[in-house]
């Protein structure tokens, strides 16, 4: 009965000891990897400005989207 005890209790150690290995090296390999991929990262692009709405938007003329809002709006209701 001993013998079994210690046997599982080097099982455990092991266990627990190679599971503390890997998650250890999991961590500083991950770690390594961010710190490399920041230091090459290429410059952030500036966004480009956003294209001017529609002729009949800027004008004024929003005639056909407050009907096509009002339809949907009715739509949803019924």
């Amino acid at each position: 009965m001993d013998n079994l005890l210690s046997e599982g209790l080097t099982l455990m150690v092991f266990g627990m000891g190679f599971v503390f290995v890997f998650l250890t090296l999991l961590v500083g390999i991950t770690t390594g990897m961010s710190k490399l991929v920041t230091k090459y990262e290429p410059a952030p692009q500036p966004k480009a400005a956003k294209p001017a709405p529609a002729a009949a938007a800027q004008s004024g003329n929003n005639d056909e989207l407050v009907a096509v809002i009002s339809a949907a709006v009715h739509k949803y209701r019924s």
